[in-house]
């Protein structure tokens, strides 16, 4: 075959076929996993983030930069962990470059691939090589470099493949952590997976029909809403809108103005633009009238309405977007994301207003964050990640959002959060004032964690065996111990716990009651200085968190 021209059709085609086989390689992504814990996320977290964008393509369209748009959003919105998020940031790249363009030829599409790069060494503070990041730049110089008059979209992206499995063998020489796990990265791993997925669907190969990438039909209960109903719920409408020039100066043009507008004719507002595009979400009664002024700025190019009341009774979207109970403004809000019920009680004991389930291999999307951040009447909202892999998804979260002043307090531990959760003062001064306070409270706390290792490896000098348990903190194993109470308590020595005031002792959901309370004794003898208080946190993979303040 010999394509040399790229519509919104064939556009959605490859993001169906890239999101088939980075689906049937996840568990070999997740399994690339520089730490020896099951934690592994990366392939669940990318197959999630590109799904979501084939999802909202559907079958796509002839317009390139329309299906392009429409992609770009979905996977803004389904962006999972830190993998999830530079990968949806790398479409948003693609949908800009390809902004206005019908049809691309291979030269077109070279130059969106470099927005893509862009976009992707953007959404990253301290981008790091051997990574992802040099993956997919090395990938679109080679194949860049390679363009001709000859090309097709055929041989551009067998050129991209070639270099993005040299670049992705090189990627342990970069990395030390790569090479010392003796793994490549696994970004850049599920990064080739979805193109090997594109050229197999520009051969000709038929896309899984299970992929979960094409939007499927729902059924509507009729019987849920009938002749005698009275509409309670009003409807979840949606929709996408692409700025005219005949309406509006694109370059001076202020998103906050709709923004204000939706809100005051609707609920569960969402409203961003993406150049010319704009996104909304919003739950309303007379959604003519919002579709009406809206048509004053542009033209829809998607657009989805479904009535609420049929949705509650589904037990599906009420849940994730409408409040059951119409809280009281208040200047500031907390939002905390955890694992287990137990540490999810204690963050709401603390005054959080929503705690997100999600946590390490649970990694929550963007939309998820925004649906909790809904529920909030606050002028601002704090959010805690408490997660590494969960802080450029809150911060994409906080972007999308135009309701309220929401700021990410980069907690990585459960440890930082619940301490910086603690310490919260908000008559300090200013929101960046209280954000530097707490940075300050969380370089005071160490968080050390047991888990049980899944290969054999060695890290820091320290022997680790397969399925025994290992006591680290951050990225520093101390302990490798074939019971998790011996590692727990050798941890506790290692992090020098005497010197410490406070220790919270969080028992995961694996450790047994006698377990935690033989521990719980033994750590209360140790450390006589110090006030030890256990917490059944119920969290999955970590035997125990210990937290020192």
């Amino acid at each position: 075959m010999e394509t040399t021209v790229l519509d919104g059709v064939l556009y959605a085609k490859l993001l169906r076929g890239g999101a088939a086989a980075l689906k049937a390689n996840i568990t070999t992504v997740n399994d690339l996993n520089v730490f020896p814990i099951p934690d592994g996320d990366t392939g669940d977290n990318m197959f999630l983030t590109i799904n979501a964008g084939a999802t909202a393509v559907g079958e796509g369209s002839d317009n390139l930069s329309q299906t392009a748009g429409k992609a770009a959003s979905g996977m803004l919105l389904g962006a999972r962990g830190n993998s999830g998020v530079i990968l949806s940031r790398i479409f948003a790249g693609l949908a800009k470059g390809l902004e206005g363009v019908q049809q691309a030829n291979v030269r077109t599409l070279g130059q969106a691939f470099e927005s893509g790069v862009r976009e992707a060494y953007g959404a990253v503070s301290v981008p790091v090589e051997g990574t992802i990041l040099t993956v997919l730049k090395d990938s679109v110089r080679y194949a860049n470099g390679n363009i001709g008059d000859e090309s097709t979209m055929e041989s551009y992206f067998a050129d991209f493949a070639k270099e993005l499995r040299l670049s992705l063998d090189r990627t342990p020489d970069l990395l030390d952590v790569l090479r010392e796990a003796g793994v490549v990265d696994s970004g850049g791993a599920g990064l080739g997976y979805i193109i090997e997925g594109m050229i197999d669907t520009l051969n000709g190969a038929e896309i899984a029909a299970d992929s979960g990438a094409a939007a499927q039909a729902r059924h509507v209960d009729l019987d849920a809403f009938t002749a005698d109903s009275v509409l309670e719920f009003g409807y979840c409408t949606e929709f996408l809108l692409r700025l005219q020039n005949s309406k509006v100066n694109l370059d001076t043009f202020e998103v906050d103005e709709l923004i204000s507008y939706l809100n005051s004719v609707g609920d569960s507002v969402v409203c961003f633009r993406e150049g010319s595009v704009v996104k909304v979400h919003v739950h309303t009664k007379t959604p003519g009238n919002i579709l009406n002024h809206m048509q004053k700025y542009g033209e829809f190019l998607t657009f989805k309405m479904e009535n609420m009341t049929l949705q509650h009774n589904e037990n599906h979207m009420r849940e994730k977007f409408a409040p059951k109970v119409s809280k009281p403004h208040k200047p500031f809000g907390m939002v905390a994301v955890a694992a287990g019920e137990g540490i999810k009680d204690a963050f709401s004991a603390l005054g959080c207003d929503a705690v997100v389930d999600g946590g390490q291999s649970m990694n929550p999307s963007a939309e998820e964050l925004i649906a909790a951040f809904r529920e909030i009447n606050a002028d601002v909202i704090f959010v805690f990640p408490n997660n590494s892999n969960i802080i450029l998804t809150a911060d994409q979260a906080a972007q999308l959002y135009g309701e309220a002043e929401v700021r990410v307090v980069p907690t990585k531990t459960i440890g930082e959060g619940y301490a910086a959760i603690s310490m919260l003062d908000t008559t300090v001064g200013d929101t960046d004032a209280i954000i530097e306070d707490l940075k300050a409270v969380i370089e005071g706390v160490v968080t050390g964690m047991v888990s049980r290792a899944v290969r054999d490896t060695e890290m820091d000098g320290v022997a680790v065996r397969k399925d025994d348990f290992i006591g680290f903190v951050g990225d520093t194993v101390y302990v490798d111990s074939s019971d998790r109470n011996t590692a727990a308590a050798a941890l506790c020595e290692a992090a020098k716990a005497n010197r410490y005031d406070i220790m919270l002792l969080v028992c995961g959901a694996d450790a047994t009651a006698e377990e935690a309370q033989a521990l719980y004794s033994d750590l209360k003898k140790q450390y006589r200085n110090c006030e030890i208080v256990m917490i059944d946190g119920g969290q999955p993979i970590y035997d125990y968190i210990i937290i020192l303040e």
